[in-house]
């Protein structure tokens, strides 16, 4: 995985984390599964760049 993409990969985490708990602190259901949802793309990108890390190393 290349330096960019763990860098914006975070940077979706962070921001999904950061939504989740407004929408906690303000009873904001959309935003709070808007959060959720950024963190699960994000843990997805994760995976698919492991996963092309693995193969590459073979």
């Amino acid at each position: 995985m290349g330096l960019g993409d763990k860098i914006k990969n975070e940077a979706q985490d962070l921001t999904g984390k950061a939504k989740e708990g407004a929408g906690n602190l303000s009873d904001n259901d959309n935003l709070k599964a808007e959060g959720q949802k950024d963190q699960l793309g994000a843990d997805a990108k994760k995976i698919g760049e492991n996963i092309k890390d693995t193969f590459k190393k073979d």
